[in-house]
């Protein structure tokens, strides 16, 4: 029966789980802070008894003992209110906003630690959609972010893996550029100001912090750079002033889906278990939200249907643990909203921050290929966590390209090609500390990332060899030879590397 067919009856109270339903459910909520225990159930091919599989089985009997109702359970984090649909915790939450009666959102750690979320403000919906309005917009966004998404795939280590800081500092640069311009871009300061304001909301430090957030976001609107956000809203007639708390909104859930889903999405694609990086991106933001689980404290009563909720009720949103768990099983069109803010109904800077995400996905796998080392996923036994801070990602430059003049398509900037002429530079070829004890096909993984490096390297020798200058005297016909020797030993170690990659990856 859908929430349209109930018959209208006098409001009520949300019932009260059973100690034991009040008691799995509080196991399941600690269960999220052990993912290894996962382990062993999964090695036995028995995902009923995963975190995700026993959190599955629970929803489905809470939602036959109470007729898909929400209902109020006890855990060791407070008591909730817990809708057990998606249907449900939109509807519950958005009558409560239009009653006034919600204080601000707090997230869920799964220690149950509450803390802060970006204050959710209104963002001009046409501005923040223009990316994926026409071609030629995303034409433009991808051209926003070419600069950052160079910077991080050429600060990879030697053998070709994301260092996660290194990655971070690119994507919060990347993030500032598309929301407040190219003056923003080296502004450091100012994702450290948006951390420490997000961090203290709904705490009394918070109204320092903004104050010194507006300070930051409007020494950049002051000449709004138009390919920005900031500038078409500017260009729309947006105040600066009331335009702030909306932009630094933005910059916020930019920020978080650039460094963390944009990483997941490369994983999930390098798993084979995303086609295209939209499709990457939707499926990050539904298995990992970013706020996995957030507290709606109510303040004053209110009537949702026949539900009567009271004053000082919690509700739980946990878009993670309803996933697949819904009467119809229907994934949800547009995660976005709740993956990434804490806004009882939608939000368009959320929709914006994906949009960011599947252009950063899209401008790496144009450049080069995601290779996943750690951990191992498997397209059909996806994990129902996974922290992009833990994810080991190689990118393998894709096969040389020539333009029409004849030269690489594909060269570095500073680093040269193999044909040009010039010796390839970069970070020495070494397997990061972080690699020990990964299975013998993520070694194979680096290996064949060494072996093209090594390659590259021995086609930038013998062409550097080439080169008429040596012809003068005596002297550069041996240091001819001896780059032609060097070549030929470098080609040698990448044939014998490759070799044992292939050994390793079978």
């Amino acid at each position: 029966m859908t929430t349209a067919d109930r018959p209208a009856t006098a409001a009520r109270r949300p019932a009260t789980a059973w100690a034991l339903e009040s008691a799995a459910f509080s196991a399941t909520m600690v269960a999220r802070r052990l993912p290894w225990t996962d382990a062993p159930a999964r090695a036995l091919g028995l995902d009923a008894l995963t975190r995700d599989g026993l959190t599955r089985l629970l929803f489905a009997h809470l939602r036959r003992s109470r007729s898909g109702r929400p209902v109020r359970l006890r855990t060791p984090y407070g008591t909730f209110l817990v809708p057990l649909t998606s249907g449900d915790v939109a509807g519950l939450l958005t009558r409560a906003d239009e009653a006034g009666v919600l204080e601000p959102a707090a997230g869920l750690t799964p220690g149950g630690q509450r803390y802060g979320l970006s204050p959710h403000a209104p963002l001009d919906r046409e501005a923040a959609a223009a990316p994926a309005a026409d071609p030629q917009a995303v034409a433009a966004l991808d051209a926003l972010l070419a600069e950052d998404v160079d910077r991080a795939i050429t600060a990879r280590r030697g053998d070709g893996t994301l260092e996660w800081h290194a990655w971070y500092r690119a994507t919060l640069r990347l993030s500032r550029r598309v929301v407040a311009g190219e003056g923003a871009a080296p502004d450091t300061l100012l994702s450290e100001v948006i951390a420490v304001a997000t961090a203290a909301a709904g705490e009394r430090s918070y109204e320092a912090g903004s104050a010194a957030l507006r300070r930051r976001l409007e020494l950049h609107l002051a000449d709004p750079d138009s390919a920005s956000l900031a500038g078409r809203l500017m260009a729309r007639g947006a105040d600066p002033h009331a335009a702030v708390p909306a932009l630094a909104h933005t910059l916020a859930l930019v920020s978080e889906a650039a460094a963390g889903t944009a990483l997941q999405a490369l994983a999930l694609l390098a798993a084979g278990a995303a086609a295209s990086p939209r499709d990457a991106v939707g499926e990050a933001l539904r298995r990992f939200p970013p706020v996995a689980a957030a507290v709606y404290p109510v303040r004053a009563p209110f009537v949702w249907e026949d539900l009567a909720v009271g004053a000082g009720t919690e509700i739980l949103r946990a878009p993670g643990w309803l996933r697949g768990r819904d009467e119809t099983g229907d994934p949800d069109p547009d995660p976005a909203p709740a993956a990434l803010c804490g806004a009882p109904a939608g939000c368009a800077a959320a929709r914006f921050a994906a949009l960011v995400a599947e252009a950063v996905v899209r401008a790496v796998t144009a450049r080069v290929r995601p290779v996943l080392i750690a951990p191992d996923l498997r397209a059909d036994r996806l994990p129902d966590t996974l922290d992009p801070r833990t994810l080991l990602v190689a990118l393998e430059d894709l096969p040389c390209r020539e333009d029409q003049s004849g030269r690489s398509a594909d060269s570095s900037a500073g680093n040269g090609s193999a044909g040009d002429g010039r010796v390839t530079g970069g970070a020495a070829t070494a397997v990061p500390v972080s690699a020990h004890g990964y299975a013998p096909a993520s070694y194979g993984a680096l290996a064949h990332a060494g072996a093209d490096r090594l390659e590259r390297h021995a086609a930038s020798l013998a062409a550097c060899a080439g080169r008429s200058g040596w012809n003068e005297d005596e002297a550069g016909e041996r240091f001819r030879m001896v780059l032609l020797g060097h070549a030929e030993r470098c080609a040698r170690a990448a044939d014998g590397v490759r070799r044992a990659a292939k050994h390793l990856s079978d």
